[in-house]
């Protein structure tokens, strides 16, 4: 999944800026009290907001923030979220999924429609391309900044099921189950990755260049923007130089 990693980390570095920090707090307030409201306010026993925190702290946002979108979730105001997956066709025939937290399902629904149709794509039933993906962890690390070699020895050792070699990135996939073991295990070694998630991984791509590259990354680009998106997942295995012209 080659495209979708290069993109997904780009997309992180551009979340630092000022103008895009806005939009990714909103992102992860809301995944953070739902999480909270889930499982409760103890990250120590809610691998989920566990994980939330983490991608706060990456996104640099303050603490007193974090607090109070936990605390949040135990008040008389917190909006109750419905989270829905959308499934889909992207161009090229690309598949895509989408994960949205909503108040208001009719809204999402439709916007998220309206951004496939206007690509060339098709929003689908659900079910229609789920079978292709399977939820994994994935720790992407810059292959400029590790030895691939040893960094894969010890991801394995770690229990990690496979290692993806690509261009410029390493990308080190997990059983759900052992994602934290995984990422605390190469963060003892002092292996930082620049992205690491729970998320959606296809049991195959789709190679992609020219103007359906292009077409792709701007859906995937839009529907990022959404407000009630909280990740987009695709197929998609789209030249490093498409997608690194396509972020700017």
């Amino acid at each position: 999944m080659s495209g979708h990693s290069k993109w997904a980390t780009i997309k992180r570095a551009k979340a630092k800026t000022d103008s895009a920090r806005g939009k990714v707090f909103t992102k992860i307030i809301r995944e953070i009290t739902t999480a909270a409201k889930i499982s409760g306010p103890d990250p120590s026993g809610n691998p989920r907001l566990r994980l939330a925190i983490e991608k706060a702290k990456a996104a640099n946002m303050p603490n007193d923030n974090v607090k109070r979108a936990i605390d949040k979730a135990a008040g008389p105001d917190a909006a109750i979220m419905e989270e829905i997956t959308y499934e889909g066709y992207g161009p090229g025939g690309v598949a895509i999924m989408v994960d949205a937290l909503t108040d208001n399902k009719n809204r999402t629904t439709g916007e998220v429609r309206n951004l496939f149709v206007k690509s060339g794509g098709n929003l689908g039933s659900a079910g229609s391309v789920s079978y292709m993906f399977s939820r994994k962890g994935s720790l992407v690390f810059d292959k400029s900044k590790v030895d691939a070699d040893a960094l894969s020895m010890e991801a394995i050792d770690a229990g990690a099921e496979d290692i993806k070699l690509e261009e410029n990135t390493v990308e080190i996939v997990t059983a759900p189950a052992n994602f934290e073991k995984v990422k605390e295990a190469l963060k003892a070694k002092k292996y930082e990755p620049e992205l690491a998630d729970v998320t959606m991984v296809p049991s195959m791509t789709v190679k992609l260049a020219g103007e359906e590259a292009q077409k792709v990354l701007r859906l995937v680009g839009n529907l990022e923007d959404l407000d009630d998106v909280q990740a987009v997942h695709g197929n998609f295995d789209i030249p490093d130089e498409i997608i690194e012209q396509e972020s700017k």
